[in-house]
């Protein structure tokens, strides 16, 4: 056999590896045959005006007494820089179609006072506004997405976004920008225009939306060295008609992609049923199934655009996904408190496998959201933060962040069913990183039984593995301020013995590895 160890493992787990031997699957990386670049967009975050998301759980104010860097809290900060997040969307969301940006410039204390009408309908101060978002985006040393406002605003207004944010020169707006404290232009990588133009962002219907599209994008002029992608408002679940529409029907030299939104449930919209955590294997399996679909929903989006744009040059932008579950007791209506379980790292894996999978289309992704909102990496309460199960599957998946794809192939991959319900045990993704070594992602979603992979590179030999594990006794442990390492990582080493790699996989666990 082969030798295997854990630095830290849970009771349950040290059982699990030590029951008898699970069903052997085989795994055969095509390590010979690269495929796209996965782009490092697909680990994108989101910040929308929505509850604690930004205000608290990210902005606290350059006066506040938590440690911070010009408002922006210093330790939230620091455990987002070790995912190495490429990119922050922001103002949102249905937030973005009722923001106007000029609310969000000059001194703080003079900035008007809106109602927030879509979440929780609290007051919104501006405080957080262009200057303060270039600033987090800088600090964190990603990208920034700034989503246009088509729902109340106007061409004119957001042509004057989009000059205020990048123009050089003497222009009144670049002169404007320079007295609110930056002379340069900033750097705008993405630009939406419009958002959920089929709900939220105005209730339109495609063909109305494609020509307001056509309309906003023509006065978009970026300056400043920007080579900003614009991203048209796409669609949502099984409806592929935006998609298909959009990639016929644009043609305005600003088109570069079409975003898609799903959020996963255990079920249809039913408050009081599917809570965040205590939770049966019931719902594990309806919300992994459900997630799953994702890899449909891509394809069959992907086929529409195919028709259209057949050297594929639009992306297929996954711009919200994520876990909406019931919101947390006691949280304020609209804020979208939810906890984090190991469930959430099990979907936010299996997705990062489905987009790996469709990396010629999918080159951006965010997820909903960063902090304190839905699906997010950390939470906050005062001074207090801790990191998420989906917080630290992101950081074991950093290798794959501007990796090139390599195919695999299951074999005898049994199906885990409960309850009526049956999708494959094993997820697998493999990719050749920047650094040169070949990196390896499984996700095992029974959460009863282990599953053995022999690992096979084609071409090539398999002698070792090592990285980390993520797994956890119960179904919906999480992490609490009291307890926040009750769900981390832990090292994970394996060598091949007989020429063979034998890779144990805990019940419920997600396993990242180099392989050598």
């Amino acid at each position: 056999m082969k030798f295997i160890r854990f630095s830290v493992l849970a009771a349950g787990v040290m059982a699990a590896l030590a029951s008898a031997s699970a069903a052997e699957i085989g795994l055969t990386i095509e390590a010979a045959t690269p495929g796209p670049v996965i782009s490092k967009y697909v680990y994108g975050q989101f910040a929308e005006h929505l509850g604690t998301g930004i205000y608290g759980g990210l902005w606290v104010g350059p006066e506040s007494r938590i440690p911070n860097t010009r408002g922006w809290r210093n330790d939230v900060v620091g455990a987002l820089k070790a995912l190495r997040v490429p990119l922050v969307r922001w103002p949102g969301g249905c937030f973005a179609d009722q923001y106007h940006w000029r609310d969000g410039i000059g001194p703080r204390a003079a900035r008007p006072v809106r109602v927030n009408t879509n979440w929780g309908g609290v007051e919104e101060y501006n405080s957080v506004g262009t200057h303060e978002f270039f600033e987090l985006v800088e600090q964190l040393g990603a990208d920034a997405y700034v989503n246009g406002n088509v729902g109340t605003g106007s061409p004119q207004e957001m042509a004057e976004w989009v000059e205020y944010m990048t123009a050089d020169g003497k222009s009144s707006l670049a002169t404007l920008r320079a007295a609110n404290g930056h002379p340069a232009p900033f750097k705008l990588a993405f630009f939406g225009i419009g958002n959920e133009a089929w709900g939220c962002g105005g209730n339109m219907s495609v063909g109305h939306y494609a020509d307001e599209y056509s309309r906003y994008a023509t006065f978009l002029h970026p300056g400043g060295g920007n080579k900003t992608q614009f991203i048209a408002a796409g669609g949502h679940d099984d409806d592929t008609s935006w998609s298909e529409h959009l990639s016929a029907r644009l043609r305005t030299g600003r088109f570069d992609g079409v975003s898609f939104h799903y959020y996963t449930s255990p079920g249809p919209d039913a408050d009081g049923k599917y809570g965040a955590t205590g939770f049966g294997e019931a719902q594990w399996i309806s919300t992994l199934s459900n997630t799953r679909r994702m890899d449909d929903f891509i394809t069959n989006n992907a086929a529409k655009m195919d028709l259209h744009d057949q050297h594929k040059r639009l992306s297929f932008a996954v711009d919200e996904w994520g876990t909406w579950y019931d919101a947390e007791a006691g949280s304020r209506s609209g804020f979208l408190v939810q906890q984090n379980s190991l469930r959430d790292a099990m979907v936010a894996a299996l997705n990062f496998n489905i987009f790996h999978a469709h990396a010629d289309r999918v080159r951006m992704t965010s997820i909903a959201q960063m902090v304190n909102v839905l699906q997010a990496m950390i939470r906050t309460d005062g001074d207090k933060m801790v990191l998420t199960p989906t917080y630290h599957a992101f950081r074991m998946y950093v290798p794959f962040q501007d990796a090139t794809s390599v195919p695999v192939k299951l074999e005898h991959n049994p199906q885990y069913a409960f309850g009526g319900l049956a999708i494959p045990a094993v997820s697998a993704s493999a990719a050749r990183g920047k650094d040169g070594q070949l990196y390896l992602a499984l996700v095992n979603t029974n959460p009863g039984e282990r599953a053995d992979v022999a690992v096979d590179v084609a071409g090539g030999r398999a002698g070792s593995a090592s990285g980390t594990v993520l797994t956890a006794a119960a179904m919906d442990a999480h992490n609490t301020y009291a307890a926040p390492a009750a769900v981390k990582p832990a090292p994970y080493e394996a060598r091949a013995e007989g020429g063979k790699l034998l890779l144990k996989l805990p019940p419920k666990s997600i396993v990242v590895v180099a392989v050598r």
